[in-house]
Formats: structure tokens, C-alpha cells, sequence
């Protein structure tokens, strides 16, 4: 399939047909019993997701009855645990193991099922269908696929990103045990820390990108994550300042959401029930799906500006 080059990609003339497929999906005509079907493809597509001391003596100080040379409390609290974790390691590392499996198991449950919920919603979203049978049968694979990615992602993110910050405690830890010098460890921990942030910036976007664009292109094109991310690319490395301002429109789509969600919130406690329906996983999803609803559209109408092959509505019957 040969790409052309768009005319005119907007981040706002997304917005205007987005609004007309909420009211397209949830109000014509409004059914009860199709709020809650999407609403369960949304809610499995949304799963999971939502010293410095004084100067003159650093922390050796002299305080009558005690000994200048004594320990600071806070060194002397790292040695009582460390003492205790020698002590206590026949029950310490089983107990460990054992949570660790279940967070992990719990962790890959939950992604598999909001990766299968992915294609569901948008199923329903670009199909105008509320059917959960159908697209959890017919996304099998593309589900399957965009897990095992994001498993794989999520294992490179843990080393990336959780080995700096391992390096930011050590380097707290012998700062205030007195190891090292304070200069020295605020310089590796300023350094380590600007790493995090970058790489916790990439990360998001590899993320963001998959969800909002690589998971449409599988729906339309290939069942492989990989593939669709290939795909992806060759329009992304043509437009990366156009999908740059993507995500600067899309804080600002979060924070007028959140606003909404705030203001719902806030005349909800007038009404104790409203509100404490909200806090209800399911039902809130139920709530909330035009918002939802307008969230994926957006970003499936601004795809669309790319080409005729991203184009998740193309069969679809729009009004």
C-alpha cells in the first residue's frame, strides 16, 4: 500500500466528528442495554489503567549525654533493618517469592485482559456494534499479540528505568550513612535522576503510540504488533512534529477531561449516590463513556487524516 503524503493533518478538526460519534454510538437512539455492553469493552480496555541538614557538622552533632561520634537516627534505623533481614531470611525470601508471583500473576492477567479489551472497544467504537462475543472471538490474535509486547516492553522498561532508580536509592543510602560525599552523591543522583525522566518520557510515548495508533492499524492491517508498528513508523518518521503537537493536544484533552471529571464529581456529592456510583469500576466506566468514547474516536479521526488506509470507519455507516 503506497502512502501519500496529507494535505493537512490538524489536531482540532479531530474534535468535531469525534463529538458526532459519541452521539451517533450512545444517543441515536439512546439504549440502556448498549451503554452497558460498550461499557464492558471499555472497562476491559481500561483495566488497570488509571535534606539537606544544617551546615557545620552534616548528621554527627552534639547533643548533651551523647557521644559527638554517634551514629545519625536514621543510619542507625538502616543498620536495626538490615540487622533484622539477616536474621529473618529463611521466612523473608519464601515470603518475598510468593508475593512476587501473585503480583506478577495478578499484573499479567490484568494486561491480557485490557489487551484483548483494546480491540474490543474499538470494535464497538468503529463499527458502531455493541457486541462483546464477537470482537473477543474475531481479536484473538491482535490481543494476544499486543500483550506479549507490552509484557516485553514492560521487562525492558523494569531494567531501563528501574536500574537508575535502584542506583538514586544506593547513592541516598550511603549519603546519609556518610559512605560517600554529599557532593558526590547529589551529582549522581541529579544525573541518574535526568535519565529516569528521559527515559520514562520515551517509554510513555512507545506506550501512548501503541495504544492510540498502532493498536487501529493491527485492526485494520495485521494481527502482529510488530508489524503494526513498522507500519506506524514510516508515518510517524514523516510527521514527527505533526504527532509531537498530538501529544501536547492530548495533555490538553486530559486536563479538560479530568475538569469534567472533577466538576461531575463535585455536583455527585451533592447527590451521595451519584457519586458513590462513580467509585464503582464498572458502573463508573458506564458513566463515563462518552468521555471514553470521545477519547479513542479522537484519536482514530486524527489517524485517519494520514490516509485512506487508516481508516478504521471506512465500512463503517457514519452519519
Amino acid at each position: 500500500m503506497n502512502l501519500q503524503e496529507p494535505n493537512r493533518i490538524s489536531v482540532i478538526d479531530p474534535i468535531s466528528p469525534a463529538i458526532k460519534r459519541v452521539k451517533l454510538l450512545l444517543f441515536k437512539p439512546f439504549d440502556i442495554s448498549k451503554w452497558f455492553t460498550i461499557g464492558f469493552c471499555a472497562w476491559l480496555a481500561y483495566l488497570g489503567s488509571g535534606g539537606g541538614g544544617g551546615g557545620g557538622g552534616g548528621f554527627n552533632y552534639n547533643v548533651p549525654g551523647r557521644p559527638y561520634e554517634q551514629e545519625c537516627p536514621i543510619a542507625e534505623g538502616i543498620n536495626t533493618a538490615k540487622e533484622f533481614i539477616l536474621d529473618n531470611l529463611y521466612w523473608i525470601i519464601p515470603a518475598i517469592v510468593i508475593v512476587a508471583v501473585v503480583i506478577i500473576g495478578i499484573g499479567l492477567l490484568i494486561a491480557w485482559l485490557n489487551s484483548r479489551g483494546r480491540f474490543m472497544f474499538l470494535h464497538c467504537v468503529a463499527e458502531n456494534k455493541s457486541e462483546v462475543k464477537v470482537p473477543w472471538h474475531k481479536f484473538r490474535r491482535h490481543g494476544n499479540s499486543l500483550f506479549l509486547f507490552r509484557v516485553v516492553l514492560g521487562i525492558i522498561s523494569l531494567f531501563i528505568v528501574g536500574v537508575p532508580i535502584l542506583g538514586i536509592v544506593l547513592l541516598i543510602i550511603m549519603m546519609v550513612t556518610g559512605t560517600v560525599p554529599n557532593a558526590a552523591s547529589i551529582t549522581g543522583i541529579v544525573i541518574l535522576g535526568s535519565i529516569t525522566t528521559i527515559l520514562s518520557i520515551a517509554l510513555f510515548l512507545v506506550k501512548k503510540f501503541t495504544l492510540d495508533f498502532v493498536v487501529p492499524i493491527m485492526f485494520l492491517q495485521t494481527a502482529s504488533c510488530v508489524a503494526g508498528w513498522r507500519r506506524f513508523l514510516t508515518i510517524l518518521s514523516a510527521n514527527k512534529a505533526r504527532f509531537a503537537l498530538y501529544i501536547l493536544f492530548q495533555i490538553v484533552i486530559a486536563i479538560a477531561i479530568g475538569a469534567i471529571i472533577s466538576l461531575g464529581f463535585c455536583i455527585g456529592c451533592c447527590l451521595c449516590c451519584a457519586s458513590l456510583l462513580l467509585l464503582i469500576p464498572y458502573i463508573g466506566t458506564v458513566i463515563l463513556l462518552p468521555l471514553l468514547v470521545f477519547k479513542r474516536a479522537y484519536s482514530l479521526y486524527y489517524l485517519r487524516q494520514h490516509g485512506p488506509g487508516f481508516d478504521v470507519f471506512a465500512s463503517a455507516y457514519e452519519t
